[in-house]
């Protein structure tokens, strides 16, 4: 199974146990901005009073989910690790964040799009929350340079078409006004969105 496969085998168990999702990270810059290829996948998801182990029934062979829970500090969330380990030289990590109570990881998952990966139904953020996350990862993550390139092809490819405003609010609660100045700076002009 490729990457994306594995992905998708995970989508589909997360819709066969009804918990709410939301494909995020690298592959939610990727419907947006240009495509780069990712030794990972991360997901926010909704567990309320179910276990992530409930989707460990819909899946086969070859996935291990990591007993020790880790803590993401830029939105003070839980995180589960999964690893996909059959027939692979590396494993393919999945990350699950748990939704938060952080008022953007709240606002962004309410405002989650129905979108297609691999022929699966699943969501992603809007592009303007893709951008505000990636470049809220690069001012508080360490060596996250990826994250602003990520968010700098998203302002380019989207170029136009997004809600500037919304993201300069958000970037100025997270502190990445400046770094996202810089991007939209050194892509000519980028127009905000028509109204």
């Amino acid at each position: 199974m490729d990457d994306n496969g594995v992905v998708a085998v995970v989508i589909k168990a997360l819709r066969a146990a009804q918990i709410p999702h939301m494909l995020v990270g690298s592959l939610s810059s990727n419907a947006y901005g240009i495509p780069r290829s990712t030794k990972d996948a991360d997901l926010v998801i909704e567990l309320g009073s179910s276990s992530l182990n409930k989707i460990m029934q819909y899946l086969p062979d070859g996935f291990e989910l990591e007993p020790q829970i880790g803590f993401e500090t830029i939105t003070s969330t839980t995180r589960f690790r999964m690893k996909y380990t059959k027939n692979r030289v590396e494993p393919f990590l999945i990350e699950f964040f748990e939704l938060s109570n952080d008022a953007h990881d709240q606002l962004r998952f309410s405002k989650r799009i129905e979108s297609a990966f691999q022929e699966i139904q699943t969501y992603i953020p809007v592009a303007e929350d893709v951008v505000i996350m990636k470049l809220r990862w690069a001012v508080s993550g360490k060596n996250r340079e990826k994250d602003a390139d990520d968010a700098r092809n998203v302002l380019s490819v989207q170029k136009g078409k997004l809600d500037l405003a919304y993201i300069r609010t958000w970037c100025d609660q997270h502190g990445s006004r400046e770094l996202l100045e810089q991007l939209i700076a050194s892509i000519a002009h980028l127009p905000d969105a028509p109204k």
